[in-house]
């Protein structure tokens, strides 16, 4: 296991107030503004991650560590890997102290904005720091909940947790009784080597996610048949 907990990040202020769509020179530039700067000094976004070895396949399961998933999806893709790589990353809970005014949605809607920047820049460096250290090359992502629901079940997240220990201590991230994470701008999943481009995406029915990062294939879909697991 390993915590990356010193990870450099730059809340560029114009750059969010073009996302938020906020005007320069105003009274909510001005407000903005003064989020972004407690958020500079109190943010310390975070990732853990564990290196995997594939103890056992079976039809639809894989074996890491000691923990069995269920997924037809994730065992097709990690058909030729042995080594993957469990992992959370994270805005980090110290900026959700930060106190807004309350009731106002829009303050709201900047601190989320200001979170998914933070999230965006650990996963990057979670991601660049796997890729120097273990030479990967192409790699692909899987998440539990990501694509459609038989994809990879959300529940999974039990597991995955359990793979990678005190992720509250750890980090600060947390599991709900539904298996969401808290902070809620945080990301999980297995990271392995590929020759393949595989997004969750291709096995997402939903036509107008905003997150959607590739199209449906239904190729795939047929392919790997999830519905049967």
């Amino acid at each position: 296991m390993q915590v990356l907990d010193n990870i450099p990040f730059d809340l560029d202020l114009d750059a969010i107030l073009n996302r938020t769509h906020v005007e320069p020179g105003t009274e909510d530039a001005e407000a903005l503004r003064e989020i972004v700067d407690r958020a500079r000094a109190e943010a310390k976004p975070k990732a853990l991650f564990r290196e995997c070895f594939i103890e056992a396949k079976g039809q639809d399961t894989v074996t890491l560590g000691g923990v069995t998933f269920r997924s037809r999806t994730l065992r097709k893709n990690l058909d030729r890997a042995h080594r993957v790589f469990a992992f959370v990353a994270t805005c980090g809970k110290e900026v959700e102290r930060i106190e807004l005014l309350e009731g106002d949605f829009l303050q709201q809607f900047w601190m989320d904005t200001i979170k998914s920047t933070l999230l965006g820049t650990s996963r990057s460096y979670l991601m660049s720091y796997l890729d120097r250290r273990f030479a990967l090359g192409k790699v692909a992502v899987m998440a539990p909940g990501s694509g459609d629901v038989t994809v990879w079940p959300i529940q999974q997240q039990r597991e995955l947790f359990a793979l990678l220990g005190d992720v509250d201590g750890l980090i600060g991230v947390r599991l709900t009784d539904s298996f969401l994470m808290l902070p809620d701008k945080s990301v999980s999943g297995i990271c392995f080597p590929t020759e393949l481009d595989f997004r969750s995406c291709q096995l997402c029915h939903r036509e107008n996610c905003p997150s959607r990062g590739a199209p449906f294939d239904p190729d795939l879909w047929e392919s790997i048949d999830p519905e049967s697991q």
